[in-house]
């Protein structure tokens, strides 16, 4: 009796690991062109940065993908457009100021 329940403990837990590969391997094609389309973004735009520009993206990259992936799409349109030729620190800041939302300030008052 007990090695049936674990039977079917077992069967349950297999059927459900089995559920979550294939609904990972659904999502997996989508993340994957997604990932394609950000390495050819950055085979285009890196020939265009500084060195300081590359090592400031590089830190973006890490710390902040979404960011970073804005910034790409960004420069690679202003280096489409003929804009930009080349990418360096102080564009890539102001670039990042720009796309960074302003903090509401708080203030804290007595009573």
């Amino acid at each position: 009796m007990i090695m049936s329940e674990f039977d079917e403990i077992r069967k349950r837990k297999l059927e459900q690991l089995r559920r979550l590969q294939s609904a990972q391997g659904q999502q997996s094609p989508g993340e994957d062109n997604l990932a394609q389309q950000i390495a050819q973004l950055e085979s285009m735009v890196k020939p265009a940065f500084t060195r300081e520009a590359l090592e400031r993206y590089g830190t973006i990259k890490t710390a902040f993908p979404e960011k970073a992936v804005q910034v790409l799409v960004v420069l690679a349109q202003f280096i489409q457009s003929g804009k930009v030729k080349h990418v360096d620190d102080d564009l890539l800041k102001k670039l990042l100021t720009q796309l960074t939302p302003k903090k509401r300030e708080t203030q804290i008052r007595g009573i």
